[in-house]
């Protein structure tokens, strides 16, 4: 079966580092951390006390105050970075056929704001008296697929419809998977990516008991430091990454304007461990090599990768190792790069935010940096574009995300010719 083409025609975000793609790049490139002492709530009894929040959010913008009582943060993100990405699109919805758009987005977590705030008032008014206390709203205001199906609801959009999720991987399952439903011709068009907003004291409290979080919280804007040997984990961030995918010819015809080519999608899992990558990096190597060849591209054709990168100690030197197995020799000489050293790791929410750095990075030929890489780890070796913007030829890249759960994720992207 003939296989359509796939272009990303806009793009649309919510994150630490700036609610517009003009300002999220920019702070990329400058290298601007998103990364401070949290503000949500009082983290003073907390092992790591530092964040990426979103302070800068008003969902009135987009949403009544209802609508917005009657739905989870995390949709309200999924809705603005929709609305944004449709708006950047200049797609007319009401001149298309709606069955012909779908919505896929993607949460690792989903509505834990709702859950805390709705048992918090369970306890405090009393559990003998039983369910009267809770929220009418509570179930469809923290189960996952609400972000699509909200999104749905608002633009009246009425073909596929769905969710995943796969922890960290969420978004570019999303991406990958819309990005399949065109390929097959059921939809024209596809709005897609993920969102989060999981920094409440449960959610953040659970992964300090991990251990996976960075404890510097005496130097928050340098916490975040992929690849660079004094890392000590991870920051959580919060927001939402959508693209608008589009079948070309359908973009073409209404003289879309194109960032880019989706053209690969690779899924693989590590049937490892719940919350540790396989220490040879098989599964993040076969799912490298199964986007490259669903791309029709050999390893050296491409110029950029976007690195799931979270700066934990265990995923950098891993990853590493698995850019090594599927490049070999190129792996030298391809450009690496974690914008989580910018934005902090928006878990499901990474990989929409990170297909829109792919897309920024092939439309104006510049790698962002990857900030804080002072002392480099001698087992993470290869180029990471330490610190400072590169201007280059970026014609391919390619978008990690590796979940909890070993689950796997790479996206492909090609300059559109």
């Amino acid at each position: 079966m003939h296989q359509k083409r796939v272009v990303i025609t806009g793009l649309g975000l919510v994150t630490p580092v700036g609610n517009t793609v003009e300002d999220f790049w920019n702070s990329l490139l400058e290298g601007r951390s998103g990364v401070r002492k949290i503000r949500c709530f009082d983290p003073t009894n907390f092992s790591s006390q530092i964040a990426a929040e979103i302070t800068d959010f008003d969902p009135s913008k987009y949403l009544n105050s209802k609508e917005t009582r009657k739905t989870d943060r995390f949709v309200h993100f999924a809705i603005a970075a929709s609305s944004e990405a449709i708006k950047n699109s200049k797609l007319d919805i009401s001149l298309e056929d709606r069955d012909k758009i779908g919505v896929i987005i993607g949460s690792g977590i989903g509505g834990l704001h709702t859950v805390e705030n709705e048992h918090t008032k369970f306890i405090e008014r009393g559990p003998e008296k039983g369910p009267a206390k809770i929220s009418p709203f509570l179930i469809p205001m923290l189960i996952v697929n609400m972000a699509s199906g909200q999104v749905s609801i608002y633009f009246g959009i009425k073909g596929p419809n769905t969710s995943v999720v796969t922890a960290c991987a969420s978004g570019n399952h999303a991406i990958g998977d819309a990005f399949r439903i065109i390929q097959r011709g059921e939809a024209d068009i596809m709005i897609a990516g993920g969102s989060e907003s999981a920094i409440t004291k449960m959610g953040f409290g659970g992964f300090c008991s991990l251990r996976a979080l960075s404890l510097r919280n005496d130097e928050p804007e340098r916490a975040s430091r992929p690849f660079d040997r004094d890392r000590d984990g991870f920051v959580m961030g919060e927001g939402a990454g959508i693209v608008v995918l589009e079948e070309l010819e359908h973009a073409l015809k209404r003289k879309a304007n194109i960032y880019c080519e989706i053209i690969g999608y690779g899924m693989s899992g590590d049937a490892y461990h719940i919350t540790a990558p396989d220490p040879q990096g098989e599964g993040a190597a076969r799912c490298m090599q199964i986007c490259i060849k669903d791309a029709g591209l050999s390893a050296k054709d491409v110029d950029y990768i976007n690195a799931h990168g979270t700066s934990t100690v265990y995923n950098d030197k891993i990853e590493t190792l698995a850019i090594k197995k599927v490049f070999g020799e190129h792996a030298k000489k391809v450009a690496i790069s974690s914008t989580k050293s910018v934005t902090a790791h928006l878990l499901g929410a990474a990989g929409g935010i990170e297909t829109i750095a792919c897309a920024m990075a092939i439309k104006h030929n510049i790698a962002p940096p990857t900030i804080n890489l002072d002392n480099p780890d001698p087992e993470c070796d290869l180029d990471y574009v330490p610190n400072k913007p590169r201007n280059m030829k970026i014609d391919v890249t390619l978008s990690n995300s590796l979940g909890f759960g070993g689950h796997n994720a790479t996206l492909a992207f090609k300059k559109y010719s």
